[in-house]
């Protein structure tokens, strides 16, 4: 048996063996083997060696032995916590106590109930500029209308029925004369389709800086706004995204298979240990944007959500999504 070594080049760092007969004995095989376990053995005690050798010279450097502490170059002071105490600002809602109704609540997103009125009917008005002749005008909506267009919208959650005009149907086995007491049909059927939140009028540019949520970006300033604005959450925050199930057409809906629900659209919040949500964000596939060689796109969310509470000493809690030593140093 005659054993030949053939390098792979100047740069390889093994070498290959093979036999110059046709076939090897069992023998022959073996000491194959222990050639190459040689070898490796050869192999990993140089690179011992040489991981020692940068240790002792680290250690030498450094004016003594290396040991495990505190990471050098970093902040690691932990911060009391100094904001307001955890509940309802008395100031901004007096109304809200435990004895109240869900009704206080909404009385004060009365500015998106104004929105809605002023949307709605604009939008009613565009169609008829559209479409001009001879039809019947429909009076205004009111504040009182929208109100409780959208009172009879959460009562149909509980009260399940085929279609909507079944909710006004005069049948025997379907009529609820709630809801002809409170609204004519005729009149939920009209806001419903006119309903919008923003003027289709003024629809942005698609450049760089589109808002793919214009439609609704007032809505979410209004929402953000009194969260912050109504109550105080406490010293424990986390930052986690949610899914919210959809079935509509909008290009930042996200598919995901392993969820129970497939078709989401992907909500990043800011809550307290209450489940409060202190801040939102809606994710419209575009994040990269925000992007930059020393941030990340979750890193960004994260400095996005809590900007509110920057300085207050609260104690911000993540899964391995968002986190990453730049943040922490940045936080």
């Amino acid at each position: 048996m005659v054993w030949k070594k053939i390098k792979l080049g100047e740069e390889a760092n093994s070498e290959i063996l093979f036999a110059g007969s046709e076939s090897e004995s069992g023998s022959d095989a073996s000491n194959l083997e222990i050639h190459f376990e040689e070898e490796e053995e050869e192999r990993y005690q140089q690179q011992q060696q040489q991981a020692s050798a940068e240790i002792e010279t680290q250690a030498a450097t450094s004016g003594g032995l290396l040991t495990w502490g505190q990471p050098q170059g970093r902040n690691t002071n932990i911060h009391s916590f100094a904001g307001p105490a955890k509940g309802v600002k008395k100031c901004e809602a007096p109304h809200i106590n435990k004895d109240g109704s869900p009704l206080s609540v909404l009385l004060f997103f009365t500015e998106m109930f104004h929105l809605l009125v002023e949307q709605t009917n604009v939008y009613y008005h565009q169609l008829l500029d559209r479409h001009p002749g001879p039809s019947r005008r429909l009076p205004d909506i009111t504040l009182l209308d929208m109100m409780t267009f959208i009172a009879l919208a959460l009562q149909m959650g509980h009260e399940w029925k085929e279609t909507l005009h079944d909710y006004w149907s005069r049948h025997r086995q379907l009529h609820n004369p709630f809801y002809g007491q409170t609204m004519i049909g005729d009149k939920f059927l009209h806001i419903l389709t006119f309903l919008r939140f923003a003027d289709i009028s003024q629809r942005p540019d698609e450049g760089e800086e589109y808002d793919r949520l214009w439609k609704l970006r007032t809505v979410f300033d209004k929402l953000n706004e009194a969260y912050t604005k109504f109550y105080n959450p406490s010293d424990h925050l986390a930052v986690d995204e949610v899914v919210v199930k959809f079935k509509g057409r909008v290009i930042f809906m996200q598919y995901i298979l392993k969820k129970r629900k497939c078709f989401v659209i992907k909500i990043y919040k800011l809550c307290d240990e209450s489940g409060y949500t202190s801040d939102m964000r809606v994710y419209l596939g575009t994040d990269s944007h925000s992007a930059t060689y020393d941030m990340t796109a979750t890193h960004a969310t994260v400095r996005h959500l809590s900007s509110k509470v920057e300085g207050l000493g609260h104690k911000v809690f993540m899964d391995n999504c968002f986190s990453s030593p730049r943040l922490y140093d940045d936080l």
